[in-house]
C-alpha cells in the first residue's frame, strides 16, 4: 500500500512513517521544510513538499495514493491563541481528503483529540463530543466529518489521542510542565490533584496508526490511549523529585497564571479506555507507561 502521510517528520509521523515502512508499505510524507524533507529521505519515503494549507497538493498526493493518514495539525498557532484557525486549516484538508478518496473505499485515518469529550468519567469509542460554537469544538466537528466520509465509500477511521503521547525527545505536555516547574520553583498539580489524563507512549500510536490504515472498519473510532487515567499529582510528584522542588497544589482560580496555556487543560479531568480499539485491531500497547517513562530520566536532560 501507498500511504500519504501528513506530518509525517512530527513527533507522531517519525513514529508512524518507520512502522508503516517496516510493514512493508510504501510512503510519501508531507514535508513543509528541507530538514523535514532531508529526514523523511534518510527514513526510507519519498518527500511531498508543500503544507496543510497546500490544497492542490493535498489533491494531488492523495489521489496518488491506496490511503491517506492525516497527522498534520497547526500546533504551532492553535496554542498561541489562533485554535480556531488551526482547526479551520485542518477541515479544510479534511474536506479536500473527502472529496479525493471517495467512492474509492480507500483508507483516511485521522488524528484527533481525547481531552475534555466527556470530563469526569471514562470516554470510550462509543461516546461523541458535544459540538458547540467554540474554537475546540471545530476540530470535534471535523473528526465527526472525517467518520461520515464512510457513508461517502471512504474506509474513514478518527484515532482520538491521549493529549500525552509520551517517549524520548517530547516536547509536548510533560515537557511544558516540567520547563513550569523550573521556572515557578515548585511542580504543581490543580486542587488535589486526583484529575486524571489518559496517556500513550508515542511508538504504541505509531503502530496503532499502521493497524488503522490496514485494517480499521470504515467509520470506527479508535481510542490511542495505552493508560486509561493517571492521576496529574503523580506526574507532579516524579517531576517534583527529579527536579528537587516542592510538591504543591495550585488553586483552580490560579492554574491560568500559574501554568499559563497549560492552565485551560491541567485541571481537566478526562479517563479513556481503549478496550473496544484493543479488541478490534488487536492492539497491544506495550512500550513504558507515563510514570515510568518520565521516572527514566530523558525528560530532565540539558538536551530535552
Amino acid at each position: 500500500m501507498r500511504v500519504f502521510v501528513t506530518g509525517a517528520s512530527g513527533w507522531l509521523g517519525s513514529a508512524v512513517v518507520p512502522e508503516l515502512l517496516d510493514a512493508g508499505h510504501q510512503v510519501a510524507g508531507l514535508a513543509r521544510s528541507d530538514a523535514s524533507a532531508a529526514a523523511l529521505t534518510e527514513a526510507g519515503a519519498d518527500v511531498v513538499r508543500g503544507t496543510v494549507d497546500d490544497l492542490d497538493v493535498l489533491r494531488e498526493a492523495a489521489a496518488a495514493s491506496d490511503g491517506v493518514i492525516h497527522l498534520a495539525f497547526k500546533h504551532d498557532i492553535a496554542f498561541s491563541g489562533d485554535f480556531r484557525g488551526a482547526a479551520e486549516a485542518d477541515r479544510r484538508a479534511v474536506d479536500v481528503f473527502g472529496e479525493v478518496l471517495a467512492g474509492s473505499d480507500r483508507p483516511f485515518v485521522l488524528a484527533s483529540g481525547l481531552l475534555g469529550i466527556a470530563p469526569g468519567r471514562t470516554v470510550t469509542e462509543q461516546d461523541m463530543p458535544a459540538v458547540d460554537d467554540s474554537g475546540f469544538s471545530v476540530r470535534q466537528a471535523t473528526g465527526l466529518a472525517a467518520l461520515d466520509l464512510a457513508s461517502r465509500g471512504v474506509r474513514s477511521s478518527v484515532v482520538r489521542l491521549a493529549p500525552t503521547c509520551h517517549g524520548e525527545g517530547d516536547q509536548g505536555f510533560m515537557a511544558s510542565l516540567i520547563d513550569i516547574a523550573r521556572q515557578r520553583g515548585v511542580s504543581g498539580y490543580v486542587g488535589d490533584g486526583a484529575n486524571r489524563w489518559p496517556a500513550a507512549h508515542r511508538l504504541d500510536i505509531g503502530r496503532l496508526f499502521r493497524l488503522a490504515v490496514e485494517k480499521a472498519p470504515a467509520g470506527s473510532v479508535l481510542h490511542g490511549a495505552g493508560e486509561e487515567g493517571v492521576a496529574i499529582r503523580d506526574v507532579a510528584e516524579v517531576i517534583g523529585r527529579h527536579l528537587g522542588v516542592p510538591v504543591t497544589s495550585v488553586a483552580p482560580a490560579d492554574a491560568a497564571e500559574h501554568f499559563t496555556w497549560l492552565g485551560g487543560f491541567i485541571g481537566l479531568d478526562s479517563p479513556a479506555s481503549s478496550t473496544a480499539t484493543q479488541t478490534l485491531l488487536e492492539w497491544r500497547p506495550s512500550h513504558p507507561g507515563l510514570l515510568e517513562d518520565l521516572d527514566k530520566g530523558h525528560y530532565f536532560t540539558p538536551a530535552a
